[in-house]
């Protein structure tokens, strides 16, 4: 246990104010630019940093709703004003006046002569170019589908589009066609991607080859194309993107030497590492968590990192293999004391190796109340990253054990792939399975194992408590109940995600339920609507099997602030009614 700051456990208000959080970083010369959210502040903001000079850009918040998940939410231009899509109205400011409520709008960048970003609607994503001194917009591409990622070098311009009835980490595709202001892209050609390949994240190299991310391998690794030409860049067996769940991530940035500086993730753990003439370098950072935003500052590459006793932070790393980070934007100084060090255990599950991530309970070593945490996703992973609601529990003498389960990032195609179908089936047993090896191992007690998730997580937890296991009681936060009935009710980007998982059996249904369940959500969820939640509260309830159904007003999909206090609260007293039901021990 690492001493860390505060005297006594955090309590649900410190785990809430302590959530600031850091995305969409970028560089534009010597400046670095991000958008950063803090509870205190109640809104997200566009920040800079020069010459270790930080400032918050006066304006409106900023954020978008592109792909109901979000796209690169401003662009810089060369007279340094911010172009931004507002995070109420959904309105581009600074352009001109456009409607949210016929489109959304994301993924903006700057040409050299015009704006270009998505716009998307009901019927489909345009990608879009805007003309500053006029406002004129154009539209360069359509499609029913969607698109992503516009990138122009010279007279090039790249894109990433995907069919309306797949997820972009299953098929996805780069394209590139010509580019000129006053004409429409002619020629176009499909570089990668297809059927079963993920291809996209396009950057333009210096060299003038147009560089992706592809899993042709099973791996998400880079390549670059000219003329018809492509070429693999590091092949690793590693994960070397992150799943699209935004459009503009970016994993890796060119360096100008020519080197490329890339994220390399096995399992939860992520490294940073630079590639020359082929050959892949690991740098020393003490990060072990990299969102997926890279951004280079003359040789260095500023990144946003977390660790296990590190929360996020944005620092400029040396490429030179030093060691050297000058930490930008520090944690908010944010701390926890006895700060719970976690380790990671492999499990096998139905002839797979499941990893989990298993925070000990401040205190003995002995065996512990066990919180099982499937993460949300399904197509996501575990974050090996100080995480306040991960302390709160093992301030209070619970182990937390956050699971990736078959489905899960971070281990290549086929084991992402695992879960297509068998969604409520192959994760509900892996979850058993870490459960059980924990029981049988001495460090959880027998009654005492409960399971929490939020949103993907949430239905997994549902499901867990719907058969016989180890699970005394499940907490299900933002939670999918129908995936079927996801596939209507659900965001246009996410309603194929549904169809790709669920098996013909996939419904929760509270007469199969055989545990308590504490049920948290917010009446304004877009992502997940509260009806489904709703109807299970009722027969949950009819059966004496509802341990509550914590309703949060004017909160969304993801749970912070205020709603988080009254969750996190809510679940602590939950597992302690439980175990205190049960003759057992109540920790903290």
């Amino acid at each position: 246990m690492i001493d860390d700051g505060w005297e006594s456990a955090p309590t649900a208000v410190d785990v809430a104010r302590a959530g600031v959080s850091y995305d969409w970083l970028t560089s534009v010369d010597d400046r670095l630019f991000w958008v950063e959210s803090s509870p205190a502040a109640g809104s997200d903001a566009v920040v800079t940093w020069s010459a270790g000079s930080v400032a918050v850009l006066p304006g409106d918040g900023v954020g978008s709703g592109l792909h109901a998940y979000g796209g690169m939410p401003y662009a810089v231009l060369p007279s340094g004003e911010v172009v931004r899509v507002n995070g109420e109205s959904g309105q581009l400011t600074g352009v001109v006046t456009m409607s949210a409520t016929a489109h959304a709008y994301g993924d903006l960048t700057w040409s050299g002569v015009e704006l270009l970003g998505v716009r998307e609607d009901a019927g489909g994503d345009d990608l879009v170019g805007v003309e500053m001194s006029s406002g004129r917009l154009r539209v360069l591409e359509a499609t029913d589908g969607f698109l992503a990622s516009p990138r122009v070098s010279r007279d090039r311009l790249a894109w990433v589009r995907w069919d309306r009835g797949v997820m972009p980490w299953d098929s996805s595709e780069v394209w590139t066609a010509s580019y000129m202001l006053d004409e429409q892209p002619v020629d176009p050609v499909r570089v990668a991607g297809g059927p079963d390949e993920s291809a996209f994240q396009p950057q333009w190299g210096v060299d003038g080859w147009l560089y992706f991310m592809s899993d042709r391998t099973g791996w998400w690794n880079p390549y670059r194309w000219r003329d018809g030409r492509t070429e693999p860049v590091a092949p690793v067996e590693a994960e070397c993107a992150t799943a699209p769940w935004e459009s503009g991530y970016a994993n890796y940035a060119m360096l100008p030497d020519g080197r490329i500086v890339m994220t390399v993730q096995r399992g939860p753990v992520h490294e940073l590492a630079v590639v020359s003439s082929g050959a892949v370098a690991r740098l020393p950072v003490p990060y072990t968590s990299i969102k997926p935003f890279l951004a280079v500052v003359g040789d260095r590459v500023a990144v946003i990192g977390s660790s296990a006793t590190r929360m996020q932070e944005i620092a400029l790393v040396s490429t030179d293999g030093s060691g050297g980070v000058e930490v930008v934007r520090p944690d908010a100084d944010h701390r926890f004391a006895d700060v719970s060090v976690p380790q990671l255990i492999q499990v096998e599950s139905g002839g797979a190796q499941v990893t989990a991530v298993l925070y000990p309970p401040s205190g003995d070593g002995g065996p512990a109340p066990v919180i099982v945490r499937p993460h949300a996703g399904p197509t996501y992973h575990s974050d090996l990253r100080l995480d306040g609601e991960v302390q709160f529990f093992t301030s209070r003498g619970f182990a937390v054990a956050d699971v990736d389960y078959r489905g899960s990032t971070g281990y290549g195609r086929a084991f992402r792939k695992a879960l297509d179908g068998q969604w409520g089936r192959v994760d509900v047993a892996d979850c058993r399975a870490v459960a059980e090896v924990l029981i049988d191992t001495g460090r959880a007690i027998p009654g005492a194992v409960f399971i929490s998730g939020a949103s993907a997580g949430g239905y997994t937890a549902l499901r867990a408590v719907s058969e016989e296991g180890p699970f005394a009681m499940a907490v299900a936060r933002s939670a999918i109940v129908d995936p079927q009935r996801w596939t209507t009710t659900a965001p246009r980007f996410q309603r194929p995600h549904a169809a790709i998982l669920a098996s013909p059996d996939s419904a929760v249904r509270a007469d199969q339920i055989r545990r308590p369940v504490l049920l948290v959500h917010g009446v304004r969820d877009e992502i997940v609507p509260i009806g489904d939640t709703a109807a299970l509260a009722n027969g949950l309830r009819g059966r004496g099997l509802l341990v509550g159904m914590l309703t949060l007003e004017n909160v969304g999909h993801y749970v912070s602030g205020t709603g988080l206090v009254a969750a996190l609260e809510a679940e602590l007293d939950a597992y302690r009614c439980v175990l205190k039901d049960a003759g057992l021990a109540v920790p903290g």
